[in-house]
């Protein structure tokens, strides 16, 4: 096969250690796909405002993407980025900020991820777009997923005028028109789990009910887990886990689930790729090595396992690059 000036490159230049590792599990994801299998993929850290959507979002579109577990800022930051993307402020020279100088960011109204600053005005615009989302639930006794909210809001005309000429980009969007799940645990540590908090507080919402809890959300993600494995010769379900936390734990832990907790047979997840720069030796699940997540159950000694300790905004794009022939 013709190989794609991106994987021209790595094939070329990455021959050792962590780039070799980077390759493997591009190839070993690339097989899983083209075997039949699926993936999920686990996302924490700032990646939406990293724009990994550029790549992500393809990767939807190309049906090499079929799950994905996100934290709550990352689900909002993608909308965020969407509608706002052109108001955002780079600081180049972040390292020099002082104090002083992220308590006039703050008075401007503008909130700091590293060098990106994303305006307080998009989250005040997406605030109202959800709480007549969340209004219209409530009054009807629906309940859906944070994230079924977000994708709704989407669908608004109004707010579809101001989304930017990166539509393409919005990794959200794309898995609202290819129908991936997205499960979003601990959403109430974000900037919309707050806001609905506060309107459930200030009477604004009769309570807390509209919106799915972490355990209903855990619920649904086993039913898709159950639903997609593969049998016979089709794969499993593969992970793709990028950075670690709770995105990443949240997920991997419904195939232990179903086998020692539901006591149903199902395979174990069939391939396993990790990029962080986290360390094992600090006892945290973000630096925790693949193999003893088989101590837990989550895995198996047969299944591909890949560990690279690199920067994510960096290594995700070129596997995504990669699996999609660039």
């Amino acid at each position: 096969m013709q190989l794609g000036a991106i994987r021209d490159f790595m094939s070329t230049h990455y021959l050792h250690f962590n780039a070799r590792e980077l390759v493997e599990a591009a190839k070993a994801y690339e097989a899983h796909i083209e075997k039949g299998g699926k993936m999920l993929v686990a996302i924490a850290g700032a990646m939406s405002t990293g724009e990994l959507g550029i790549s992500l979002a393809r990767m939807i579109r190309a049906g090499k993407v079929h799950a994905i577990s996100c934290t709550g800022a990352n689900l909002e930051e993608d909308v965020f980025n969407l509608v706002a993307g052109r108001e955002y402020e780079i600081i180049s020279s972040w390292r020099d900020l002082s104090a002083a100088d992220d308590l006039r960011l703050c008075e401007k109204g503008m909130n700091r991820v590293t060098d990106t600053c994303i305006p307080e005005t998009v989250m005040r615009h997406i605030e109202g777009c959800l709480l007549e989302a969340w209004k219209r639930a409530s009054a009807m006794g629906e309940r859906k997923l944070p994230s079924e909210f977000m994708s709704e809001i989407l669908g608004d005309p109004e707010l579809r005028r101001h989304f930017h000429d990166g539509t393409t980009n919005s990794w959200l969007l794309a898995a609202k028109e290819s129908g991936v799940p997205v499960y979003v645990p601990g959403w109430e540590d974000s900037t919309t789990g707050n806001i609905f908090t506060a309107s459930v507080m200030l009477g604004n919402l009769p309570d807390h009910s509209c919106v799915k809890s972490g355990t209903e959300q855990f619920q649904s993600l086993i039913e898709w887990y159950e639903e997609s494995h593969g049998a016979g010769e089709t794969p499993s379900v593969g992970f793709f886990q990028v950075g670690g936390g709770i995105a990443g734990d949240f997920a991997i832990c419904a195939v232990p689930c179903i086998i020692q907790d539901l006591r149903r047979e199902v395979p174990h997840w069939d391939y396993f790729c990790q990029v962080t720069d986290a360390r094992p030796s600090y006892g945290g699940y973000s630096g925790a090595s693949a193999n003893e997540k088989i101590s837990w159950g989550k895995l198996l000694p047969t299944a591909p396992r890949f560990e690279i300790n690199s920067d994510a905004t960096i290594v995700t794009p070129l596997i995504f690059s990669w699996v999609l022939g660039d």
